[in-house]
């Protein structure tokens, strides 16, 4: 049986944070960034207008508490949730995937 930690909870973590969002028809999609070392992370933020500063003004927005935040974080394996980032850095342009090659009857599975 695992030992829970007995400090209680920080009054400030079911407060509303601020999260930046996508639409994808009729929902919103928390939208997810990398930190410095690859892996991948969740950002919050005190205030809109935080987010707006760093995000820029058309960042579309939600609001959230930080558990309900790790509730939709987690079972994506992101367990790491930055509040208040200063900076965040533009995506880095994607490598192209290489056009296969060859006819289509070159490249269909052999039997």
């Amino acid at each position: 049986m695992p030992i829970e930690d007995e400090a209680p909870e920080d009054p400030r973590e079911h407060s509303l944070r601020h999260v930046p969002v996508r639409t994808a028809g009729p929902a919103q999609v928390l939208r997810l960034f990398r930190d410095r070392d690859g892996t991948r992370c969740a950002v919050a933020f005190s205030t809109a207008e935080a987010l707006h500063a760093v995000l820029g003004p058309d960042q579309e927005c939600a609001e959230v508490t930080g558990p309900a935040l790790r509730a939709l974080t987690e079972p994506l394996g992101v367990h790491r949730v930055i509040t208040d980032p200063a900076l965040v850095a533009a995506p880095v342009a994607g490598t192209p995937v290489p056009a296969a090659v060859g006819t289509e009857r070159e490249l269909a599975p052999q039997r």
